[in-house]
């Protein structure tokens, strides 16, 4: 196992300081659940085994707490739960559930201990337990980022299913006198030995009254009859037809419609403003001020938006510099001790480590979020009581976000989560929640539904973070002896969490996720460092965060190294790599795609990368073709390792999205700021994939890897510089800047 770096040993000694310093809490106490949330108000005659279970005289609800933004994770926790409660997923009804610390994400916090996610050795796994039992104990954040959701409910939810069952049947002993021994369950009833069925909605009443069995054993997945199948997503009738309620959607009687315009130079104030003109306009009822802008309430929505372009105002500078051309002047000059964020690598000597040079500067720029469903939320603020309908990641702050502004108790804040269309780590970030909470607050019994524009929705994003690489190889006898890697941008964390009220104690791990973790171990020479600035726009997390720029510039320079060595570039991947589950994804990818070195044909090329992120190795191959009107993506091919499979159907479109995703954004999507402000404000700017663009792309799961990981997110880092290697051996010109539109045509 490589060395774990300065980062990781700093991380371990400031846990270690915490204990000796008596900040630790008891092992005891960061391991007891929460109380269950369902008994505060559960009515006479049903029972909740566990936060996620409630059985009454009608029907068996499951919750399904972490949000759910296309990526499949509802149907997901469902299938968890009703797998070990003998009940099928058309028997249930599946809710969100209300925010409860009961729901805390136990994974979240994983990446954070310092450790690369493939090190599964006594002591890393020592610090994740500390840093997770501080954290249940310190903030208990119930969350969906970080591809952590299904890490999170894994083994928790299948427990609540196993032990819902195992009271039912208890409670269906009593009934009939029967030993628990003798009874089996079936499609959501407890069978008897001569057959006769007790549904669990008729055991209910008897089953509140006992005490849960918790000592339950889980399913072997050999047993499984929905995971690890094709299934499908119980939300997938409803989004065909268009009929799934988004938040978007939420109508309920007497409502007002807002949107809000403020700075566009994120920071900046508003000095002043003219809303005459705005204040006659049809269906407009009120302007009302908020923090660093006004929202204009109407009878609709498309009446506020109107009115809201039609207000003049005087908006104050841009707290960073105004052009993009300073943004990138700035980054090229923090390379040095004084903005050093981490030395996060260290293998051999990269500066005395003998070969040929090859070095190289490497962009990935600012990108906006962009849901198709713009940011909105619904708010009701009474005297006492305040219910907010939105979709969000992070539940419970956004109640107390509301309580703050609203001076109402957080037990009488209300989130009723709804399905979102998108975020891509938009809807982490609190702006509109707050500002939907100031309008609703001076509209106190009438709910307000505030909306974005898409204008605003792009203007007042908080991107994806810029960064400069800067990279030297070094090649020997054939093969790649070294690689210095130096990566410059902000701190995504500590921009994020500081509009959360929250600090980032230590240095930002986002800042070389992606290349430090690489797990080339047989590497002889390796080194990463990364830079760190405050002084650029605010950002935020971006799907993927930083390992989707960092795999850009790491697998970009690895490739050029490969390429001057004159060693094949898949399999001098795999002699590099020495770590069992990574080796595994590069294989496979090269049987896919009956990689054997050889030249392709005159003008087409293939490019492979891989990444490493939130535990997933992922390789993936992209095969183009230079025509005479540009490049053409001709096919992908990708192979990953999950470790355990839940839903391989889910999965595949995972794997496909994700690619679409990483492939698009590569070749057309970048925000740049003019006068403090960002130049693209709709999609015509900031341009997808288009369908005939997109190539076929064939996907293989492997299941090597030691634990269950998500992958909403892993797909995305390899896409853009497979892509970019692709070209390099169809063309011979080295792309390394995104997005690549800007040096070469596509078709």
């Amino acid at each position: 196992m490589a060395s774990l770096g300065k980062i990781a040993r700093r991380t371990f000694l400031i846990g270690s300081a915490a204990i000796a310093g008596g900040v630790a809490f008891g092992v005891y106490a960061a391991r007891q659940p929460f109380p269950n949330p369902n008994l505060d108000d559960l009515s006479e005659g049903s029972a909740s085994f566990n936060p996620w279970v409630i059985v009454d005289n009608e029907r068996v609800t499951l919750i399904a707490p972490h949000a759910d933004k296309g990526q499949g994770v509802f149907s997901t926790q469902a299938a968890l739960i009703a797998e070990e409660l003998d009940i099928e997923l058309d028997q249930v009804e599946v809710s969100f559930g209300m925010p409860d610390q009961a729901y805390f994400n136990t994974a979240i916090t994983e990446a954070a201990a310092g450790f690369p996610m493939y090190d599964h050795s006594p002591t890393a796994e020592r610090v994740r337990g500390f840093l997770g039992g501080v954290a249940k104990l310190a903030i208990p954040m119930m969350a969906t980022g970080g591809s952590s959701a299904m890490p999170d409910v894994y083994t928790k939810l299948r427990e609540a299913g196993a032990t819902a069952r195992e009271t039912l049947k208890l409670a269906a002993s009593e009934e009939s006198g029967v030993p628990v021994a003798d009874l089996r369950t079936e499609r959501g009833a407890v069978i008897l030995p001569d057959g006769t069925e007790l549904p669990y909605t008729a055991l209910a009443a008897r089953a509140a009254t006992l005490a849960p069995v918790t000592d339950v054993a889980l399913r072997d997945p050999s047993q499984w009859r929905m995971l690890g199948q094709p299934m499908d997503r119980i939300d997938i009738v409803q989004k065909s037809t268009g009929t799934l309620p988004y938040g978007i959607d939420f109508r309920t009687d007497d409502m007002r419609f807002a949107t809000v315009k403020v700075n566009p130079r994120q920071g900046g104030a508003m000095n002043g403003y003219d809303a005459s003109a705005a204040e006659a306009m049809p269906g407009v009822e009120r302007i009302i001020e908020i923090t660093g802008g006004v929202a204009v309430v109407a009878n609709n929505t498309w009446r506020a938006i109107q009115a809201a372009n039609a207000i003049e105002f005087d908006w104050g500078a841009a707290p960073y510099p105004a052009d993009q051309a300073a943004h990138w002047e700035h980054l090229a000059g923090i390379f040095d001790d004084e903005h050093l964020n981490a030395e996060a690598r260290v293998e051999g000597d990269v500066e005395a480590a003998a070969g040929e040079e090859i070095t190289g500067e490497y962009r990935s720029p600012y990108i906006a979020h962009a849901p198709l469903e713009p940011l909105n939320a619904t708010i009701l603020v009474t005297e006492d009581r305040v219910d907010i309908w939105t979709g969000h990641q992070v539940q419970q702050f956004v109640e107390q976000v509301v309580a703050e502004i609203t001076g109402h108790e957080v037990d009488n804040v209300h989130l009723h989560n709804q399905f979102m269309g998108g975020s891509f780590g938009h809807r982490l970030e609190f702006d509109f929640i707050r500002q939907a909470a100031e309008i609703a607050h001076q509209m106190r019994g009438t709910p307000v539904q505030m909306t974005y524009s898409r204008e605003e929705d792009f203007v007042h994003d908080f991107p994806r973070h810029i960064t400069m690489g800067r990279g030297v190889a070094k090649v020997l006898d054939g093969q790649v002896n070294a690689l210095d890697v130096q990566i410059a941008g902000q701190s995504v964390m500590r921009s994020q969490m500081g509009r959360m009220g929250l600090s980032l104690p230590g240095p930002d791990t986002q800042l070389h996720e992606g290349a430090w973790d690489a797990p080339m171990f047989n590497l002889p020479n390796f080194r990463v460092r990364s830079y760190l600035t405050e002084a650029l726009a605010p950002v935020s997390s971006w799907r993927a965060v930083g390992a989707g720029p960092n795999v850009f510039i790491f697998e970009s320079l690895l490739d050029e190294a490969i390429h001057a060595a004159g060693a094949d570039p898949l399999e001098e991947r795999i002699r590099l790599m020495g770590h069992d589950v990574s080796v595994g994804v590069l294989e496979a990818v090269g049987d896919m795609c009956s990689w054997n070195g050889a030249n392709i044909g005159e003008g087409r090329g293939r490019g492979v990368a891989y990444g490493f992120s939130f535990g997933v190795a992922v390789a993936t191959v992209v095969e183009v073709t230079n025509t005479d009107g540009g490049i053409k993506l001709d096919h992908v091919w990708v192979a990953a390792d999950v470790g355990r499979v839940l839903d391989p159907v889910n999965l595949e479109n995972l794997a496909q999205g994700g690619t679409v995703f990483g492939l698009g954004h590569a070749i057309n999507c970048e925000i740049t700021y003019a006068d403090g402000m960002a130049e693209q404000t709709n999609y015509h700017a900031h341009e997808g994939m288009r369908i005939w663009q997109c190539p076929p792309i064939e996907f293989r799961a492997l299941e090597n890897n030691p634990k269950i990981r998500g992958f909403g997110e892993p797909p995305i880092p390899p896409s853009a510089p497979a892509l970019g290697n692709a070209i390099f051996a169809a063309t011979g010109q080295r792309i390394r800047e995104m997005p690549f539109n800007k040096h070469i045509a596509f078709v």
